[in-house]
């Protein structure tokens, strides 16, 4: 899997807004690549991250939204919307031809959606849980992060977006997901 390594791991919201960042690197490098196997290994590389980024941010960061910040419900709802929605445009680019025009074209506008909900989460997720919890917390859900995104699956799981279910459907979905990647890599 892709190397996830941030500078800032002492603050949750410092961690996943250097994700955010390290994903939108990634989507240059995905259309930098000078080969279509230099392009596969970035997109497999931006894909597994995008997977275990959103996955961590709905079992640790939209519950205590929901719970810390006034009108939690109604910008976590619009949250998960969207990460749906990106599942399942991320799981549509899997299936196609990565060397070809349509591949760039429809990675183009998975990227402008996947910038423009990071910019949202940054404002009016983490902005607010900067302002609602302590130091101490944000420390505690950056550990969390990490160990979600330790057994997160890597690929996108369309309608596994609630905390609940990524704790029943996700470990399980995890294991079959790292393993097939693992032959995807020993097959390539």
């Amino acid at each position: 899997m892709a190397d996830t390594f941030v500078q800032s791991t002492d603050d949750v919201v410092r961690f996943l807004t250097d994700q955010h960042n390290l994903i939108k690197d990634m989507f240059e490098d995905v259309f930098a690549a000078s080969s279509d196997d230099a392009r596969d290994k970035a997109f497999t590389e931006l894909r597994q991250l995008l997977a275990v980024h959103e996955t961590a941010e709905e079992m640790v960061v939209h519950p205590r939204v929901r719970n810390e910040v006034e009108g939690g419900d109604v910008i976590v709802d619009a949250r998960l919307t969207e990460e749906r929605e990106a599942k399942k445009h991320l799981s549509a680019l899997e299936g196609m031809d990565i060397g070809s025009k349509k591949f760039l074209d429809e990675l183009a506008v998975f990227r402008t959606e996947v910038l423009d909900h990071a910019e949202r989460e940054e404002l009016e997720e983490f902005n607010r849980l900067q302002r609602e919890i302590d130091a101490e917390d944000l420390a505690k859900m950056a550990k969390a992060v990490q160990a979600a995104q330790a057994i997160a699956p890597t690929r996108p799981h369309a309608g596994v977006e609630s905390a609940k279910l990524n704790f029943a459907v996700g470990p399980f979905a995890s294991m079959l997901d790292r393993a097939r990647d693992a032959i995807t890599a020993a097959l390539k």
